[in-house]
Order: structure tokens, then C-alpha cells, then sequence
């Protein structure tokens, strides 16, 4: 048997360009797709109340949590979080260090904190 050489995808594919649905091209090619636009809430840290257990970052299926050295978590890759809140469900603090909100009020809140600088 001969390996068949594996094509890599465009940054820039369309739709016909990608593999048949369930198929795995390659390993690591979830990075070089930016995904967040399929979100409709969006994880909120609060650092404050952040006791930087790890929970949202080993339980998070896109590697979405953003950390600092490693062991401080100080935000979200919204280029590749999709949104499913498992990191809020699995928070332990009371209150939680992950809300989920609107993505459109999120967006909103973005566009008027931008506006203020």
C-alpha cells in the first residue's frame, strides 16, 4: 500500500474545497481555521474572581482559554471559541469567573469601549 499524500487546506477554502463531512485531514488543522464567527454567547472572564484553577482551560474543546505563563488565565481566543460554555459550566467560583452573554450584546459592548478610547 502506498500513503496517499495529504493535500493542506486553504486559509482561504471554500465550502467544495473542503474534505467530505466527518473526515479529518490532518492533525493540527483545527488552528488555521478561525471558527469563533459560529458563536451566539460569548465567555466573559472575570478576573476577579478568577482563582486560576485550570477547570475552563482542561475542559475546553477548542484550546480557547487564553493563559499567561501558563498558569494565570488572563482571557479567550474569540478567533476560535465557539461559544458551547462549557468553561462557565465548570467554573467553581461563586461568582462564577465565566458568564456566558449575547454575542450581539457583547459586540455591542465592544463597539461603545472602543469608542471611549
Amino acid at each position: 500500500m502506498s500513503a496517499k499524500k495529504e493535500r493542506p487546506i486553504s486559509k482561504t477554502a471554500g465550502w467544495r474545497e473542503l474534505p467530505s463531512g466527518g473526515m479529518i485531514p490532518a492533525g493540527g488543522t483545527a488552528e488555521a481555521f478561525k471558527t469563533g464567527d459560529w458563536r451566539t454567547i460569548r465567555p466573559v472572564h472575570h478576573r476577579e474572581h478568577c482563582i486560576d484553577c485550570m477547570q475552563c482551560w482542561a475542559y475546553c474543546p477548542d484550546m480557547a482559554i487564553l493563559l499567561e505563563d501558563g498558569v494565570r488565565v488572563i482571557g479567550m481566543d474569540f478567533d476560535h471559541c465557539k461559544g458551547c460554555g462549557i468553561c462557565a459550566n465548570v467554573c467553581p467560583t461563586k461568582p462564577k469567573s465565566i458568564d456566558m452573554v449575547s454575542e450581539i450584546e457583547a459586540q455591542r459592548k465592544d463597539a461603545e469601549g472602543e469608542g471611549e478610547e
